[in-house]
Formats: structure tokens, C-alpha cells, sequence
């Protein structure tokens, strides 16, 4: 059987008892950093409690890395602060940008992969691995249209990330069966030449379907898809064992549902160390 963190859930605040009380091996727990940048009240103190019962990942959405300005520092000092009073075992953030200046947008935006947005982004991530004082993961994203004025392929850009800063990288797989749909390719071939080395995450998900525009819409409010537990298997038989989230963010379920997911991608890792044990 596996040791340490295994899989967890997006921790939700109504399934904070449940969760406190839940006597899973390897179970761990991750929250949307932004969520936690406050002064005090119950949601610190709730975080409190899980931490000291529990594996804590904090989980960034707004640092806008692809942006060719550096990080908002009041918002990477908030996010100092979390990361120095719960000393999570991960941190990761996403591979887009939010903001242009004073103006956030609510979304991770694309942007074409050339060399300019990668010295940016390499800037970007050193700066924020230089403040927290350790590595942190990024993200690939979920896309929806081919973006024209790619001087990399995503595989490609994303190994050169984690050779010229060390980070290491969040693999979300249900953002690759989204982008295999969207943009015609495929998932498994694609993640053959995915830097798997420097995986210190993944991430499994439910989608929704756009109908009319034939999109997946990477929408966390769904049970994960059949394709996407092929994609974590296959992953985790050829490449070992990662701690694995599943993310639940819209039209939650109970916790016992969710927990049952987490069993699914438990089994996965368990069946990868129980065929290592008898190699």
C-alpha cells in the first residue's frame, strides 16, 4: 500500500465536519488560496484544524503568470502569508494570465506560446519561487481554440519552464481530454511526450458539454469522465504514483460521493505499488 499523501478532494466548507472526522489513509485536502487571503475569522480557523489533522495543498488561481507584468505584490504577500502560517505540502498556480494592469478579469486567459511569453513567465515564476522561498507547480491549461502565433509546442514549453525556473508541474488531465476534444487531438498520444518527470500533482475533474459549439468546457461540476480515469491509470502504471485531487467546485456533491471518487483514484495508485512489490 502506498504511504503519505495519496488522493484527496477539494476541501468545501459544508463538508468541513465530515472531513475532520474522515479516517482515510492518505487523504489530504485542497483549498483555492485566494479563498484564504483574509485577516482572521472561520475560515482560517476551520484551515487550522484541517492542517493539523491533515495534509494541506493551497491552490492558486489569480497570479496571472503569463502576464508581462510581475505578479500583484500585495496579492503574492497574501499568498506568502497562507504558504508560512499552513506550510502546505503543494503549491501550484496556473499557466494563463488575469490581469492587465489595475484590471483583473474572472478567467485564465490564453496566450501563444513564443519566446517572449516564455521569458516572461520564466521571470514570473522565479519571482514568485524567490519570495515563498520554495518550488511551487504550474498547471497546464484547458483549451478551446487554436491560438494562432505558436513558436512551441505545449510539451515542449512546458519542459523548458521547469528547466530554466525548477518548478514542477500540476498535470491537470481532465484539462488534456478537454483540449484533445476541442482541438482535435489525441489525449494519450499527447501525454506520451509530457515532461511526467516533474509531475508533482494531478488533477482529475468533471466537464460540461457545449452542444451547440461541439466544446468540453473544463466546468468542475460534474463526475470525472470515464476517458479521464483511463488517462490517470495509464498514467500512473507508467510513470508511478503522484498525490491526485479530484475537484469539485460547482454543483457539489455530498462528501460521500466525492470521497468515492477519491477511493477510484486511490485504487489506481495502489494497484501501480502492489505490481511494483511482486516486479
Amino acid at each position: 500500500m502506498s504511504t503519505g499523501p495519496t488522493a484527496g478532494i477539494a476541501l468545501k466548507v459544508q463538508h468541513f465536519e465530515e472531513a475532520l472526522a474522515s479516517p482515510a489513509a492518505g487523504l489530504w485536502f485542497e483549498v483555492h488560496a485566494e479563498n484564504y487571503m483574509v485577516e482572521g475569522g472561520p475560515r482560517l480557523a476551520m484551515l487550522e484544524e484541517i492542517r493539523r489533522a491533515r495534509p494541506l495543498s493551497l491552490h492558486g488561481v489569480g497570479m496571472s503568470l503569463a502576464s508581462d507584468e510581475l505578479p500583484d505584490p500585495d496579492h503574492l504577500a497574501a499568498l506568502k502569508r497562507l504558504v508560512d502560517r499552513f506550510e502546505p505540502f503543494l503549491v501550484s498556480e496556473h499557466l494563463a494570465w488575469s490581469r492587465l494592469g489595475a484590471r483583473c478579469m474572472p478567467d485564465l486567459l490564453p496566450f501563444p506560446r513564443t519566446g517572449e511569453a516564455l521569458r516572461h513567465i520564466v521571470r514570473n515564476i522565479d519571482h514568485v519561487q524567490s519570495v515563498l522561498g520554495r518550488r511551487i507547480l504550474i498547471e497546464n491549461p484547458s483549451h478551446y481554440m487554436r491560438l494562432a502565433g505558436h513558436d512551441w509546442a505545449e510539451q515542449d514549453f512546458l519542459r523548458e519552464l521547469v528547466r530554466r525556473t525548477g518548478c514542477g508541474l500540476l498535470l491537470d488531465l481532465n484539462n488534456v481530454a478537454v483540449s484533445a476534444h476541442n482541438l482535435g487531438f489525441d489525449a494519450a498520444r499527447w501525454l506520451e511526450d509530457f515532461p511526467s518527470d516533474a509531475v508533482g500533482e494531478i488533477h482529475l475533474a468533471g466537464s460540461s458539454e457545449d452542444v451547440a459549439l461541439d466544446l468540453l468546457i473544463d466546468s468542475h461540476d460534474s463526475p470525472v469522465a470515464a476517458d479521464v480515469w483511463t488517462l490517470h491509470r495509464a498514467f500512473i502504471q507508467s510513470h508511478g504514483p503522484r498525490p491526485t485531487l479530484i475537484e469539485r467546485d460547482a454543483l457539489v456533491p455530498d462528501f460521500r460521493t466525492l470521497m468515492a471518487e477519491r477511493l477510484q483514484a486511490e485504487r489506481h495508485i495502489d494497484e501501480h505499488m502492489k505490481e511494483m512489490e511482486h516486479a
